[in-house]
Order: C-alpha cells, then sequence, then structure tokens
C-alpha cells in the first residue's frame, strides 16, 4: 500500500512541475501587460476570464463625440455600420452623419417609413449632403402625401451648415403637384449651399433667398418663369455652373453682369425659350440643345468651347458666331433642318481647333456639302474636322467614272489639319469633292476616316459578338459609298496618310444583302 502512495506522488510530479509553470508565465505576462497598461494610461483594460485569468482589452480614447463623429463619417457605409453594431460611440454618431442618401433602389417601397425614422433621429446638426430620389411611378399609393414627407424630411435637413442638396422626383412625376418650400433657403438656412439640384417640382424663389456660396445650379423639368429664375441668379454671385433641362416655363433666359465666376452653361429642351442673352464675362464654355433661339452672347471673349444644336444652326455659327466668340478652340454643330448651304465669309475663327457638325436625317437632299469648306477656310488653326451625316435621301446622285466637272479651290490650304473622319460616307458628289479638295488642299493630314455604315454597332470592335442590322437600302447605299471611295478618294490619298474605310461587315450582312 505504502509503494503504491509513493508511485501516485512521483506520477503528480510533472503535472505540479507544469502548473506553477504555467502560474510564472501568467505572473510574467500580467506584469508587463500592467506595465503597458500603466504607460498607455486608459487604451488598455484588465479583465478577468473564467479561469480567473487576467487579460486585457482595447477601450479606445476617451475621444470627444464630434471627433468620433468625424472618424465614422470617413469610413465607407458598410465598414460604419459594422463599426455602429459593436460601438457605442459609433453608434451615437449616425445621428451627426453628414451624408444622407435615400432612393427607392436602397429602401424598397415602404422607403417613406424609415426615411422618417432615420431623419427624425438625426440631429440635424452636421448635414453636409442630402440626396432623395423618389420615384412616383412606384409609389403611386403614397404619391398624395410625399409633399407632407417631403416638406418635414427637408425642414430637419436644410441647416445653415448644408453644402449640398439633391431632390429628385422620377420624370413619371408628372402627375405630383410638389412646391419646393423656398423659405427653407432663407434667413441664411441657405448661405452655405454649394449644391442645388432638383428634379421635376415648383421652384417659386424670392428676393430673400441667400445663396451667396452656391456654385452649382442644376434644374431639370422645373416650373419656374424666367423672372423668377431672374430672382434667383440675382443672389447667387458665386455660382459657376448653370444647368437647366426642360424648364418650359422660362421663355427668356438673363444672364447678368454681376456672375463673374460663372463658367459653365448648359441649356437643354427647354420648348418655350425664344431668347438667351448672356452677359457673363467668364462664360468659358456653352451647350445649347433647342428649337431656333435667338442668341445674344454678346463678346464672350473667354469662351471656349461651344455646342449648338438646333435648325439652321451650321449656317448661324458660320454667319455671325466668328465676331462673337473669337477665341473658340472647341465647336460643335448639331442641325437637322440645315435648307441653306454654307456662306463663304471673309470673319475667322482664329484658334479653333476641333470642329464636329452633325447633319441629321432631315437635312435638305440638295443640301451642299462642298460649301462646308469655308469652316475650313475660316479656320486656319484647325486640326481635328468631324463630319456625321444621316441623310436617307441623295440628289445629285455620282456617276462611277465620271470625273467631269469636279469643282476644286485650290487656293485654300489648311496646313494645320491633322485628322479628318466623316460618318455616315454616302455617294453624294458634292461630299466627294468635299473630301478630295481636303486631300489635294491639306499637306499635314495624317489620318482620314470614311465609315460608310454610319457608325453602327461593329463586331469588329470586339465589344458585339454582331453587327448591328443594317436594312437592305441603307446596305445599298453603303455599298454604292465603297465604290466611290475606291474610285475617287483613294487614288489621291498619299502615302503619308493613314486611311480607314469602314465598310459593311460581309460575315453579319451577308444575309441582310
Amino acid at each position: 500500500m505504502g509503494k503504491l502512495l509513493d508511485l501516485k506522488r512521483l506520477m503528480s510530479v510533472p503535472k505540479e512541475r507544469n502548473r506553477r509553470r504555467r502560474q510564472r508565465q501568467i505572473r510574467a505576462r500580467n506584469g508587463s501587460i500592467d506595465s503597458v497598461a500603466k504607460r498607455k494610461g486608459s487604451l488598455c483594460q484588465q479583465v478577468a476570464n473564467s479561469d480567473g485569468e487576467r487579460r486585457t482589452r482595447y477601450s479606445g480614447p476617451n475621444l470627444p463625440e464630434d471627433i468620433w463623429c468625424h472618424i465614422h463619417s470617413l469610413m465607407p457605409f458598410k465598414d460604419a455600420a459594422r463599426a455602429a453594431c459593436v460601438s457605442h460611440a459609433f453608434r451615437r454618431s449616425w445621428q451627426h452623419r453628414p451624408n444622407l442618401i435615400f432612393c427607392i433602389g436602397t429602401l424598397g417601397l415602404d422607403f417613406i417609413n424609415k426615411i422618417d425614422r432615420i431623419i427624425k433621429n438625426h440631429s440635424g446638426i452636421g448635414i453636409k449632403s442630402l440626396q432623395l430620389e423618389y420615384d412616383t411611378f412606384c409609389n403611386a399609393r403614397r404619391s398624395a402625401s410625399i409633399s407632407y414627407h417631403l416638406n418635414n424630411w427637408l425642414q430637419i435637413a436644410v441647416t445653415p451648415w448644408i453644402e449640398e442638396l439633391i431632390l429628385t422626383l422620377s420624370l413619371s412625376s408628372y402627375n405630383v403637384d410638389y412646391n419646393f418650400p423656398c423659405s427653407l433657403l432663407s434667413d441664411g438656412r441657405g448661405s452655405s449651399l454649394r449644391h442645388l439640384y432638383l428634379g421635376s417640382c415648383f421652384f417659386h424663389p424670392t428676393v430673400n433667398l441667400e445663396l451667396r456660396n452656391l456654385t452649382r445650379l442644376h434644374l431639370v423639368t422645373v416650373h419656374i418663369t424666367g423672372d423668377e429664375f431672374g430672382c434667383l441668379l440675382s443672389n447667387s454671385y458665386a455660382l459657376e455652373r448653370l444647368e437647366l433641362k426642360y424648364c418650359y416655363g422660362i421663355i427668356c433666359l438673363k444672364i447678368p453682369c454681376l456672375l463673374q465666376r460663372l463658367s459653365h452653361l448648359e441649356v437643354f429642351e427647354c420648348r418655350m425659350l425664344q431668347a438667351i442673352e448672356n452677359k457673363a464675362p467668364n462664360l468659358c464654355s456653352f451647350d445649347l440643345g433647342a428649337r431656333q433661339v435667338r442668341l445674344l452672347l454678346g463678346e464672350s471673349l473667354q469662351m471656349k468651347t461651344l455646342s449648338l444644336d438646333y435648325p439652321s444652326a451650321v449656317y448661324y455659327a458660320r454667319a455671325e458666331l466668328p465676331s462673337n466668340v473669337p477665341n473658340l478652340e472647341i465647336l460643335t454643330i448639331c442641325s437637322d433642318h440645315e435648307m441653306v448651304d454654307t456662306p463663304m465669309l471673309p470673319s475667322k475663327f482664329f484658334y479653333l481647333k476641333c470642329l464636329t457638325i452633325d447633319l441629321a436625317w432631315r437635312l435638305s437632299p440638295a443640301y451642299d456639302y462642298f460649301s462646308l469648306i469655308s469652316f475650313l477656310d475660316a479656320s486656319p488653326s484647325l486640326e481635328t474636322f468631324c463630319l456625321e451625316i444621316s441623310q436617307d435621301r441623295m440628289e445629285n446622285e455620282l456617276i462611277i467614272g465620271d470625273m467631269s466637272h469636279m469643282r476644286q479651290m485650290l487656293e485654300h490650304r489648311h496646313d494645320n489639319l491633322q485628322s479628318v473622319e466623316i460618318i455616315g460616307f454616302c455617294y453624294t458628289k458634292s461630299l466627294i469633292e468635299l473630301t478630295c479638295h481636303i486631300l489635294d488642299n491639306t499637306t499635314s493630314l495624317k489620318h482620314l476616316k470614311l465609315d460608310t455604315t454610319r457608325d453602327v454597332f461593329s463586331c469588329s470592335t470586339g465589344k458585339h459578338d454582331k453587327c448591328f442590322h443594317m436594312g437592305k437600302d441603307m446596305l445599298t447605299e453603303a455599298k454604292k459609298a465603297v465604290l466611290a471611295i475606291e474610285t475617287y478618294i483613294e487614288p489621291k490619298v498619299p502615302s503619308t496618310v493613314m486611311l480607314n474605310v469602314v465598310k459593311p461587315c460581309n460575315r453579319c450582312h451577308v444575309a441582310e444583302s
């Protein structure tokens, strides 16, 4: 019996040694942790686990709440949500989140209650950006009450600290009569606003609006009169970008001279618009898409980029623009009703480097493309010329093999022109004459692209498995254009010019021919 007890005692010695070794390691570890904790102060806290061992955990610095809110605002949205689930400090910072974005795609059909809950729990302090997107087509039952909710949300969110406000009611909301509460932007509440975007609503601003820091104004399908818009601009001294689309209430658009910083103006499909008068001295870029509009640009000496899209734009651009925009560098013209040929005038675009002319399908069949030489002759610095044609009916069809009566203007040189592209190239005689003229009078030319397919989707680009369908008539026109190029154009192309002829694809269009 004594021998058995001695054997048990001997077997327990290693276990006792291991236990004591673990205790020494724990004491050593706790000692080092204690010293670290003393050095770092409140960064480390000691806790005891179920085994009685002392461990530490990071509790974070004792920072002011506004610092936690700022850190939270810098996180990506998903990371910020995860942090709020495990941190009381971050959870509270949601109430000060500076950027709020709400749209039907992310919140579902019951998004009104969710937005209500989020915005009402927000302190309203620190909101820098608010974006509300509402689709009444998907929420027809809610449309009647949307005005009430929108006013409540804006009342909380629009504070003297807000910098961006985007309110978008979808284009299907034409039956929603929402009147934006302009009073929210008065009494200093809109003084910090830098970007205002309104879509599909009524907007009737008054003289009390304070938008002295507004740099960008974007109105889409907004019901506003010309006088109301003028009142709005009179208080927007810092405005740099102005964009108007589908604003049918404006008849005369006047840009006052007090807008010294305005550099970009875009007006598109304001159908009641009859005249645009600009007095802003530093306007650099102007994009107009409208019906026939009277343009009073004044002397826009800073204008560098201009895009005009309306009937008879080609004639207007050549006859009146050079004296108004003498420093223009990029000009884009789109016209769908050009009935008169381009006139030869002595006025010049001395600094024009890039010219794009887009002639749509309603162009007169008898239009003389050769008259476009007037633009080339008026642009001694021109480097890039692009002509896009979408014309179905042709007159003066060229008879292949007949080179008689081909017009030439050898005294007109274009020594800076390097790249020419003609999309929708057809076999009309005047267009072939224009192309030959460029080849004969341009020594600097490097690239010439002639596209007979009207720039349709092509499998040759690698982006599409099959070319876009071309009707039988369109395919016949393209084949005639290719024959005209081979007969009249290719013999004139020098070896220094890279010629690219885009033809109908034999693989995709074999069944259509």
